[in-house]
């Protein structure tokens, strides 16, 4: 309870929330700079691997920017500019065979409307997951939190926790595809546009995951 009440307090405080935002939001931009570094050391075409790290260098300019933001939503700006320029080269990440099986035209959650978003979300959900047991565990309030401001029934802490380790789940994804663990039929577009993972598919996703 003590701990729930500290956590509430600082929530209240508007300079202790911006240094955890920014916290979380470096976290953030730094794993998606490890993880576009790590693909441009591993592609063999030369465009791509300049796109990749120019990008990465992008992300640089923007953690170097972080520090100056003078409120929250500055700091939130820099990390929504991160993932733009992040997700525009997130197909690279794929080799070029699967690239061609499974297009990427951008970050679409509500609903998936690929199956890279599809896969994407669904590794978030389970990141969710064990991002609420853990806050839950050491009895944190997962409901209140900092860089996503609160709305009811949204476990904002927990998507705060969650965005450090949002490069790591896309690495997940990233080596599923590229090494066949997941194919076409482990997806189905449903009515409408919206994908979704057959029971197979999530089952081998739900192994890789644990």
């Amino acid at each position: 309870m003590l701990l729930r009440r500290a956590q509430h307090r600082t929530a209240e405080d508007a300079a202790l929330s911006l240094r955890l935002i920014k916290n979380l939001v470096a976290g953030k931009v730094q794993n998606s700079r490890w993880l576009l570094n790590r693909t441009a050391r591993e592609v063999n075409d030369e465009a791509e691997r300049t796109r990749l790290a120019e990008t990465a260098l992008q992300l640089a300019y923007a953690l170097r920017e972080l520090p100056a933001a003078p409120h929250a939503d500055a700091a939130r700006g820099v990390e929504g500019r991160a993932a733009a320029l992040y997700f525009d080269v997130f197909p690279l990440h794929l080799k070029p065979t699967v690239r061609e099986r499974f297009p990427f035209d951008g970050r679409e959650r509500r609903p998936p409307r690929d199956a890279p978003n599809c896969l994407l979300s669904f590794l978030y959900a389970l990141l969710r997951h064990d991002c609420v047991a853990a806050l839950t565990a050491v009895g944190l309030d997962p409901f209140v939190g900092f860089l996503h401001v609160d709305r009811p029934g949204r476990e904002s802490l927990a998507l705060d926790l969650m965005e450090e380790f949002r490069p790591l789940a896309d690495r997940l994804a990233i080596t599923l595809l590229n090494r066949g663990e997941l194919k076409l039929p482990d997806f189905a577009e449903r009515e409408g546009g919206a994908w979704e993972l057959t029971e197979a598919g999530r089952k081998t996703l739900v192994a890789a995951w644990q």
